[in-house]
């Protein structure tokens, strides 16, 4: 084991001491860059998901569908911690740099000020790629009756379960890029994205850089939502009420519940 996989409180000394270091200190164009990438690579994992999941529950049921969609969904993660790319939601973890003195507040808001927009802008990239693709006309455009199907529920989520399902998230997709860290192999580093990543997305957590590609494909598409269905909180107000809270959660429970309290655990009192 002590081959394979860095113990936990060595993940806390490399993300405080290097890992937060480096990303706090990077240069704007490095972070717009990867930040682009990130963004562009978690879209890639939800039209995935949407294209491989949109079908699946009338053969297989519900659970099964939600278990294929997550596994789907985590092809994103795995582009980012193994091609190189910068996550907002995976940032942060920089919170442990700040608490252990490598890295100043001021250093964490801008890496995260300039990896929020450089997400969305990877991710805007791909719902217009995909819009013009004609992609979510496969199956009699089912695809896209599903893809408006999710972007209408997320936008009418209230704002305490947007914010709840923001903390359960990100608290899974942090100790995702955690395991990440601790494995030495590539496989490792797989099998680390994989299973909490399958396991938000199948549970219905909310995923802020995610929701920049379901929400916006969702608007686009609107004449797509199977007959019937009220689309009317489908538009940029109800994106900005579900992307807010969401974006808060998942900075409470990746600063916080991973970031804060495996500091107090790992490296409270101890020389950098």
């Amino acid at each position: 084991m002590a081959e394979n996989c860095t113990p936990p409180a060595g993940v806390a000394e490399v993300l405080a001491n290097t890992v937060g270091v480096k990303k706090a200190q990077s240069s704007f164009m490095k972070l717009l860059i990867l930040g682009i990438f990130a963004g562009v690579y978690i879209a890639f994992g939800a039209q995935l998901a949407t294209i491989v999941g949109h079908d699946i529950s009338g053969f297989l049921g519900v659970g099964i569908a939600k278990l294929v969609f997550g596994s789907a969904f985590s092809v994103g993660l795995m582009l980012v911690v193994i091609a190189g790319a910068e996550l907002f939601t995976g940032n942060n973890l920089i919170m442990m740099s700040v608490l252990n003195k490598q890295t100043s507040v001021g250093s964490l808001l801008r890496n995260w000020g300039i990896v929020f927009f450089a997400n969305l802008v990877g991710s805007l990239l791909i719902v217009w790629l995909i819009h013009s693709s004609g992609l979510l006309s496969v199956n009699g455009g089912a695809v896209g009756a599903k893809a408006v199907a999710i972007a209408n529920g997320k936008v009418n989520m209230d704002f305490m379960a947007a914010l709840s399902r923001g903390i359960l998230c990100n608290w899974l997709v942090c100790l995702a890029v955690w395991l990440a860290v601790a494995a030495k192999t590539v496989i490792g580093k797989i099998f680390a994205c994989f299973f909490p990543i399958m396991a938000f997305v199948a549970s219905g957590f909310e995923h802020s850089i995610a929701n920049m590609y379901f929400i916006p494909i969702g608007i686009l598409n609107r004449g797509m939502a199977a007959a019937g269905t009220d689309i009317s909180n489908l538009n940029i107000g109800g994106f900005m009420n579900n992307l807010i809270p969401v974006t808060l959660g998942n900075i409470i429970g990746g600063a916080f519940f991973v970031s804060t309290l495996y500091y107090f655990v790992f490296l409270k009192g101890k020389k950098a």
